[in-house]
């Protein structure tokens, strides 16, 4: 697995590169190589999960071949530049995150320069995996059937009677809910006040 050649797609797709996606590539490798794969998985056999998204999560995509659209990356948004890896034949799961002081470590692997987002660029291509993250194995709160589901399932809101795929629907008073309908929605709808002029129409006729 060739570095700049995964630097490269992911600067493609973003339109350019910059020290997170460069992070997010070293990490997915190196999520590759702590659970044994030695190229990125292509069927499907790899889930990532992701703790933010943005130019971070472009690098890990690139680096393991896994997307949202295959559902083999999902995003947890946490805010924080990490990920987890797992194995869904085996179930091992490792979760990687930055070394602590990361940022200032990669000045000891640029020194020549002294700006922070440059001196990131460099470093982030070349510092030792053991310095750069920190890899724990880690157990999922949900069981690995219930994330990736069965295809095909469809039913249907029993309120607002939108289609739900993949399992997410919630039984709730004898009633199959959306998540939405089932109080645990993203969104609100938006209260218009709609307003008449009271004045007069003439109409001729």
């Amino acid at each position: 697995m060739n570095l700049q050649l995964i630097l490269e797609k992911s600067a493609r797709d973003h339109s350019h590169l910059c020290p997170r996606q460069i992070l997010g590539a070293r990490m997915g490798l190196a999520g590759l190589s702590a659970l044994g794969f030695d190229s990125a998985s292509d069927k499907k056999r790899l889930l990532v999960i992701v703790e933010t998204d943005g130019c971070f999560a472009d690098g890990i995509s690139a680096a393991t071949n896994c997307a949202v659209g295959h559902r083999t990356l999902r995003v947890e948004d946490y805010g924080k530049a990490a990920a987890t890896f797992v194995d869904t034949q085996t179930n091992r799961a490792v979760r990687i995150a930055p070394a602590l002081d990361v940022r200032e470590r990669a000045y000891q692997y640029a020194p020549e320069e002294s700006r922070h987002y440059f001196a990131q660029m460099k470093a982030y291509q070349i510092m030792p995996d053991d310095v750069m993250f920190t890899v724990t194995e880690v157990q999922l709160a949900a069981a690995l059937e219930a994330i990736l589901s069965r295809p095909g399932i469809r039913v249907n809101c029993g309120v607002c009677g939108e289609e739900i795929m993949n399992e997410r629907e919630v039984k709730q008073h004898g009633l199959t809910l959306c998540r939405a309908c089932a109080g645990s929605a993203y969104y609100h709808p938006a209260q218009y006040e709609i307003q008449f002029d009271a004045q007069p129409i003439s109409v001729s006729l």
